[in-house]
């Protein structure tokens, strides 16, 4: 690193450790039967990411920071609409949203309990619903 970088604090003693959520990247078709199964037993949680959007991504870093849950009390869906446009489409179908982004899907019992997008994930309660 130069010396700007140390004069202005880039220097690697000054990064912060970035959380890293148990992210399951939600690519195909067969994983939303996978969800609506496991949901019986375990919450699921989709998050619906558009990665051009500045909002999805200022969402989704405060979901980042403030996720409580582990791995054992709920599973965390990552879904990149963009790439993966089908499966986006038809988690809309199944799980009886309309389709917004971000947004993010709670699913217990094979059904969307509770559903918010842009700013209102913020206010979800994660552990409401385990």
């Amino acid at each position: 690193m130069g010396i700007f970088g140390n004069l202005f604090g880039g220097n690697d003693d000054n990064k912060k450790e970035e959380k890293v959520l148990p992210w399951i990247p939600l690519t195909s078709l067969d994983q939303l039967d996978v969800i609506k199964e496991k949901s019986k037993t375990k919450t699921q949680f989709i998050y619906k990411h558009s990665t051009t959007c500045g909002i999805s991504r200022m969402v989704m870093n405060t979901v980042i920071s403030s996720y409580p849950l582990t791995e054992e009390e709920a599973d965390l869906y990552y879904l990149d609409l963009h790439s993966y446009r089908e499966v986006s489409n038809e988690t809309g179908i199944r799980f009886q949203v309309m389709h917004e982004s971000p947004q993010l899907l709670v699913i217990k019992n094979g059904i969307t309990v509770a559903h918010a997008s842009h700013g209102a994930i913020n206010e979800i309660d994660f552990n409401k619903f385990l």
